[in-house]
């Protein structure tokens, strides 16, 4: 679960393009590793990986013992709850009902699906400084409006406004 919310975080990866990815879709490039997503209307995403996905990534693989299965899915289902993993790549309601789950789990009770993590992904990049345009590079829009409405670094500035109204 684990490696599949840091791809979507870490690369702004759409679901349905993250449950497509092969195990030879995670590839190294020099030193560093790399995820080759294929993203809607044909578009393939070569996306450097953030170290920490690395690891998410190198963990899963590990655990799940299907590194050498190299055109199977990396994302797998499992069966029901044998904590064991199918052949077949998981779909996006199988992605979809994890991160409600996690969420049960976590006591987050708000409004959380596949996209939140996009959004996420998106706004921290951009609070560390990173540019719109680039975002929408790594993001794979055609339009950097369409970017913008993943940016949620407003709806923070919206709450401390708020907050500043003392009676």
């Amino acid at each position: 679960d684990r490696a599949l919310l840091g791809l979507l975080t870490y690369t702004f990866a759409r679901v349905s393009a993250a449950v497509g990815l092969k195990v030879e879709d995670y590839s190294p490039h020099g030193k560093r590793w790399r995820v080759r997503l294929h993203e809607k209307n044909g578009k393939v995403i070569d996306a450097a990986c953030h170290h920490k996905l690395e690891a998410y990534l190198d963990a899963y693989l590990a655990a799940a013992g299907i590194a050498q299965d190299k055109t199977g899915p990396l994302f797998r289902a499992a069966k029901g709850r044998t904590r064991t993993l199918r052949a077949h790549a998981m779909t996006r309601v199988d992605t979809w009902l994890m991160i409600r789950r996690r969420a049960q789990i976590a006591g987050i009770a708000g409004r959380i699906g596949c996209h939140t993590f996009r959004a996420t992904g998106i706004t921290a990049y951009l609070k560390n400084g990173g540019t719109i345009d680039r975002a929408q590079k790594l993001a794979g829009h055609a339009s950097s409006k369409t970017t913008a409405l993943y940016d949620r670094r407003d709806d923070e500035i919206s709450l401390e406004e708020v907050e500043r109204i003392v009676l």
